[in-house]
């Protein structure tokens, strides 16, 4: 094993194209140990689907103060489309490393998504930045093991903006898809981070639940507006930008689990497998008809420190709650599932 890379002092922007300098300067055969302060092997999956090359690699060390990955360069080419599976990765930087490694994929060029949950709204994300170049098509639907192949069909001929994270045409996604698929993809904002929606009109409706769920954590701006379209860029606040309380902040949202159309004897078991299934720092908003209060007094007996509950909206027909495990199990029964946003109507409830 020969000259080590180090990236640990480099800024992120430079870690990349060191990592792809030197893979390119290994011989067949060769193994290169790559060091850095974070997850290095989203940058090698990168190389491999970019460079059509085979690699192989092994985690050596995962931190918390560096990172060490053994990638080893092999002489035969990669496979026509080389897996990537992300479930490793960090929620909160999969759609980040994701839509740039489509950005830069060259036409014909493509890989085998491998996620733990269905990555539809990267998919509506995708076809709002590049449009019909977008191929997409399922491999498979395990639970905890989505495969979904993706190509770049043609020359993209998307616009960049480096001051938007990501960007959601709504008149591309179906009507029942549009505000879980938006809301996921804001969930996973770092704070500071912004996305646009383009609508046929400004979506006060949308506005209007952001308000509701996230109160003053987050700034709405009207950029452009011409017939039959409004550009509007939607910029994640600081501290407890999801939502009511800081640890609520701190979860990526994974997905939105609506189980108003579930038979109620079934709703309880498929709400604690979505819990059992999270990592720690993660969370699903649960949609359901009524107030799920029952719900929430069977996790307080049964869950550990690390669980968290909080309303994010009570209206007739719709309750909306952010259910999560925080990173340090640090006692986040959430606030809001004992203030008053969580005690409104104490009267009798529909079966759960």
């Amino acid at each position: 094993m020969e000259d080590p890379l180090d990236v640990r002092d480099q800024p992120r922007a430079e870690r990349r194209d060191s990592v792809f300098d030197r893979l390119d300067r290994a011989e067949a055969g060769e193994t290169v140990a790559i060091t850095a302060e974070t997850d290095v092997r989203p940058s090698v999956a990168q190389y491999r689907i970019e460079r059509e090359t085979a690699l192989e690699w092994t985690l050596e060390t995962d931190g918390p103060d560096a990172w060490e990955v053994h990638v080893t360069k092999r002489a035969e080419s990669a496979a026509e489309a080389p897996e990537f599976d992300v479930r490793e990765i960090p929620p909160k930087r999969r759609h980040e490393v994701l839509t740039d490694t489509f950005d830069r994929l060259e036409p014909g060029q493509g890989f085998v998504l491998v996620n733990d949950h269905d990555p539809e709204p990267l998919y509506h994300e995708l076809r709002s930045t590049h449009g019909d170049v977008v191929g997409w098509e399922y491999a498979s639907r395990d639970a905890g093991e989505w495969r979904v192949e993706i190509a770049k069909t043609d020359e993209s001929d998307a616009a960049t903006d480096d001051d938007v994270a990501a960007t959601f045409d709504v008149r591309e996604i179906p009507k029942p898809e549009r505000h879980p698929t938006i809301h996921h993809r804001y969930g996973n904002l770092e704070a500071g981070d912004a996305m646009e929606i383009v609508a046929p009109h400004e979506p006060k409706p949308l506005h209007q639940e952001f308000q509701q769920q996230y109160g003053d954590a987050f700034e709405w701006a009207v950029m452009d507006r011409s017939p039959g379209e409004v550009r509007v860029r939607i910029t994640k606040g600081s501290g407890g930008a999801d939502g009511a309380d800081e640890a609520g902040g701190d979860l990526a949202v994974t997905t939105e689990l609506d189980v108003r159309d579930r038979p109620p004897a079934e709703r309880h078991e498929l709400i604690f497998e979505s819990y059992a299934d999270l990592e720690a720092g993660e969370g699903f908003v649960l949609v359901n008809d009524h107030d799920p209060k029952p719900l929430y007094h069977q996790f307080e007996a049964e869950a550990g420190p690390e669980f968290h509950w909080e309303y994010r909206l009570k209206d007739p027909g719709e309750f909306r709650v952010l259910i999560g495990k925080t990173d340090a199990g640090s006692g986040s029964v959430s606030t809001a599932a004992n203030s008053d946003a969580a005690t409104a109507d104490d009267g009798p409830q529909a079966p759960f």
